[in-house]
């Protein structure tokens, strides 16, 4: 599976995910202007990010089940 290179892809967009969300989680806790100013924006791709990446696991397994 890790030779695959759609593998790697998957992977990099779940820890594109993963930094968003840590970001935004991050700005709420400590609150003030950066979370007012980026809060909503930083879930908006955090959102936009999720589907993509979705969208390639879905594809990942597909290819990988013989599509």
């Amino acid at each position: 599976m890790a030779s695959d290179p759609l593998f790697y892809v998957v992977a990099i967009a779940v820890l594109i995910v993963l930094g968003i969300l840590l970001v935004g989680v991050g700005g709420f806790a400590r609150g003030g202007e950066f979370n007012r100013k980026h809060g909503n924006r930083l879930m908006r791709w955090r959102i936009i990010a999720q589907f993509v990446a979705v969208v390639v696991i879905l594809l990942f397994v597909w290819i990988r089940s013989g599509g």
